[in-house]
């Protein structure tokens, strides 16, 4: 197993993802391999560096404010798109990245193309429920779709949920404005339609009942997904924030407060996205995990561990088995 590491995509590349992939060595059975600039790379290494580190060099850095159409055209030697062609060779199995994300999906769709039956991307990202993680998606990739999209990201969905998550016979919700049948707009309504055709399709979810529901898939359009995304993440750190704010200053005023911090810690490990490390890139011949833009040391490990579990559970081999049989 090799794993292509963008060395130089993020905010804090390539400090923290260095960093990250000398910790995940410790626990994966293959190679990463960063690719960048070797130089950069070798200053945050180790010496010595883990036996199952490898660099591929390369001597263009896509940056996050660019456009993903130009950058694709400029910079061909990025490290995004290097690495992306190392799956395409065959000398990796699959792509991390915390760069740009549009310039990532866009690499990957570019690099690999659709899987067969499959005409959008869509990233699939984990959320904390009531009763263990469900997946979201799109979050990003595809924001402009038809509404018989939606019906393969649920497919792409259910099938990761099932592989990934073991969640055997996965329902899907459609996110919208209403339980009823009836709301939504026009979007919405044709894909309720559409999607009411299969056993697994089980209605539309409000919002707010996305955290204290059971529900294993919730799809909708990458524009709605992405602010459902960026919100939750941000409700969630305003939450942690203003707990940490109502605790006193001074060692002896925090002692009466030491309780509340362990049964607080779950809480907090719910809520931080480091500990999901990366969102897996579905519907195509490839497969890549994007991470958060400000991904630190501790979420790009956690990226890598979880794409390391999907190559050796077959993740892409079983998906396009799948699609091909559906």
């Amino acid at each position: 197993m090799n794993i292509a590491l963008d060395a130089m995509g993020g905010d804090h590349a390539p400090e923290q993802i260095v960093l990250g992939a000398v910790e995940a060595a410790k626990l994966i059975r293959g190679t990463i391999t960063l690719v960048g600039d070797p130089q950069q790379i070798a200053n945050f290494l180790p010496k010595p560096a883990p036996a199952n580190i490898a660099i591929h060099p390369a001597s263009q850095v896509i940056e996050m404010e660019e456009s993903p159409v130009e950058a694709m055209r400029k910079k061909r030697d990025s490290s995004m798109v290097v690495a992306v062609d190392l799956v395409k060779a065959g000398t990796a199995d699959v792509v991390v990245s915390a760069g740009n994300t549009g310039a990532a999906a866009a690499a990957s769709l570019l690099g690999w193309r659709q899987a067969p039956g499959i005409h959008r991307p869509a990233i699939a990202s984990t959320f904390p429920g009531r009763k263990g993680q469900w997946l979201l998606l799109d979050a990003g990739a595809s924001p402009d779709v038809d509404p018989e999209h939606l019906v393969e990201f649920a497919q792409v969905g259910r099938m990761y949920s099932e592989i990934m998550m073991g969640r055997n016979e996965a329902k899907v919700h459609l996110l919208n404005i209403g339980e009823e049948d009836s709301k939504g707009n026009a979007f919405a309504k044709q894909a309720h339609k559409l999607l009411s055709r299969h056993s697994w399709f089980a209605g539309n979810i409000e919002g707010k009942d996305l955290f204290r529901t059971d529900v294993d898939v919730v799809v909708c359009d990458a524009f709605v997904g992405n602010i459902v995304l960026k919100t939750a993440e941000g409700v969630a750190e305003f939450i942690m924030g203003s707990i940490r704010e109502q605790l006193p200053t001074g060692t002896l005023a925090k002692l009466p407060y030491l309780p509340l911090r362990k049964l607080m810690a779950p809480l907090k490990k719910k809520t931080d996205y480091s500990e999901y490390g990366g969102s897996p890139l579905l519907g195509l011949n490839g497969l890549t995990y994007i991470c958060h833009g400000r991904s630190n040391a501790k979420a790009i490990k956690n990226a890598l561990l979880v794409a390391a579990q999907a190559v050796e559970a077959g993740l892409l081999d079983k998906m396009k088995a799948n699609l091909v049989g559906k």
